[in-house]
C-alpha cells in the first residue's frame, strides 16, 4: 500500500517508520526543515527488541509536493486536533486527489470534521494504544508496546489492519468507531487536565482524595455521556478500559489505591501531554477537544458536565495567559472551590 502521513512527530514517525521497515510504500509531510532533516538521516524507531533506522521513507516539504506524487491509498492524519481542518484546506486546494483519510488522533471530533470536507466514506477511524514518545527529530521510542485498532466498515479497514500486523503494530478491528474512540478518549482524560492546571504527577492527582474526587467526576461524566449518546466502552488493544470505568462506580477505599497504582505509578515522573504543553509554553492545548469534547456533546444530549467544562475554560486560560500558572498550583483545594 502506498500511505502518506500528514506529521512526523511520535505516532506519525512510529507508525510510518514501522510501516516502511515492512517494506511499504511511504510519504510524510512536514515542514521543509524537518523534512530535509529526516531525509538526510532517516527515522529511528527503537522498541524493546531493536532499533531500526529506516530510510526508505519519501520527504515532502509541501502538501502540493507530495499530492503532485500521488496517488495514494491512504492518507494518515498524525496530527493535534487543533490543526486538522487546516490540513484538510491544504490538501484540497493542491486541486489534486486526496486520498482516504486514517485519523489515528486522539478525540471524538477529527472523524466528523473530515467526513464533513472529504465525505463520509472517505475517512476512518483509528486510534493508537500503544505508548510511544519521541525524544528529537525524526526519532520515537516505544515505551509500552499495546496496539492500533481501525474501525470496521471501509473497504481500507481489513488491509490496513493487515499491514499493520505484518509491521509488528499489533493491529486490531473493531465493530463500533464510535465506542472505540469514546473508549481511548476515555483514557486520554486520566489526570491529564488536571495535572496541567495542578503542576501535579498523576501519582500525587490519584492518591490525594480531593483531587482523586476531581478525576472521578471527569470519568463519570464522560461515562454519562457516552451511554446517551449509545456508545459502549470496549477494551482497547492491551488497554482495560471496561475496568477503569467500572472502578468509578466502587467506593473510594477499593478503588483509590488501584487506580493510583495503575494509572500513576507506573508513569513514574513522565507527566501528561497537557502538563507538557502547558508549563513549555507551546501557547495551544487539545483540551477543547477533550474534556472539551465532553462538554460539547454532553449539553447536546441534556448530560450536565460541569467538572469538564471548568477543566476546559480553566486550562484554555491558563494556556492563553489569562491567568497565572500559581492560580491553582499545587492547590486542589482553590479547584474544588470552583467547582462548588
Amino acid at each position: 500500500m502506498r500511505f502518506l502521513f500528514l506529521g512526523a512527530g511520535a505516532i506519525g514517525t512510529y507508525v510510518g517508520g514501522s510501516l516502511a521497515a515492512a517494506g511499504e510504500d511511504v510519504s510524510f509531510i512536514e515542514r521543509p526543515d524537518t523534512a530535509a532533516a529526516i531525509a538526510s538521516r532517516g527515522l529511528t524507531v527503537r522498541t524493546a527488541d531493536a532499533t531500526r533506522v529506516v530510510t526508505n521513507v519519501t520527504m515532502h516539504g509541501s502538501a502540493a509536493e507530495a499530492l503532485a506524487a500521488g496517488p495514494y491509498d491512504v492518507g494518515v492524519f498524525a496530527l493535534k486536533s487543533f490543526d486538522t481542518q487546516t490540513a484538510l484546506d491544504e490538501l484540497v486546494a493542491t486541486g489534486h486527489e486526496v486520498p482516504s483519510i486514517l485519523s489515528l488522533q486522539n478525540g471524538v471530533d477529527n472523524e466528523p470534521t473530515i467526513a464533513e470536507t472529504l465525505g463520509a466514506d472517505r475517512v476512518l477511524a483509528g486510534t493508537v494504544a500503544t505508548a510511544v514518545s519521541k525524544p528529537g527529530v525524526g526519532e520515537v521510542v516505544e515505551e509500552k508496546h499495546r496496539g492500533i485498532g481501525v474501525a470496521m466498515g471501509h473497504r481500507l479497514s481489513e488491509p490496513l489492519v493487515a499491514a499493520l500486523e505484518k509491521a509488528g503494530l499489533s493491529g486490531r478491528l473493531f465493530a463500533d468507531a464510535g465506542s472505540m474512540k469514546w473508549s481511548k478518549l476515555l483514557t486520554n482524560l486520566t489526570g491529564n487536565a488536571t495535572s496541567a492546571i495542578l503542576d501535579r504527577t498523576v501519582a500525587e492527582l490519584f492518591s490525594d482524595k480531593r483531587s482523586y474526587s476531581i478525576e472521578v467526576a471527569v470519568l463519570r461524566e464522560c461515562l454519562a455521556v457516552m451511554k446517551a449518546l449509545g456508545h459502549g466502552v470496549v477494551d482497547l488493544p492491551g488497554t482495560p478500559v471496561r475496568a477503569l470505568a467500572l472502578a468509578t462506580r466502587l467506593p473510594r477505599l477499593i478503588a483509590q489505591p488501584a487506580l493510583t497504582k495503575a494509572l500513576g505509578s507506573g508513569r513514574g515522573d513522565k507527566m501528561p501531554s497537557f502538563h507538557i504543553d502547558l508549563h513549555a509554553g507551546r501557547g495551544r492545548t487539545e483540551v477543547s477537544f477533550l474534556n472539551g469534547a465532553v462538554a460539547r456533546h454532553g449539553a447536546q444530549v441534556g448530560v450536565p458536565t460541569p467538572v469538564n467544562a471548568l477543566l476546559t475554560s480553566t486550562l484554555e486560560a491558563l494556556t492563553a495567559g489569562e491567568l497565572s500558572l500559581d492560580a491553582y498550583r499545587h492547590n486542589p483545594d482553590a479547584l474544588l472551590a470552583r467547582l462548588r
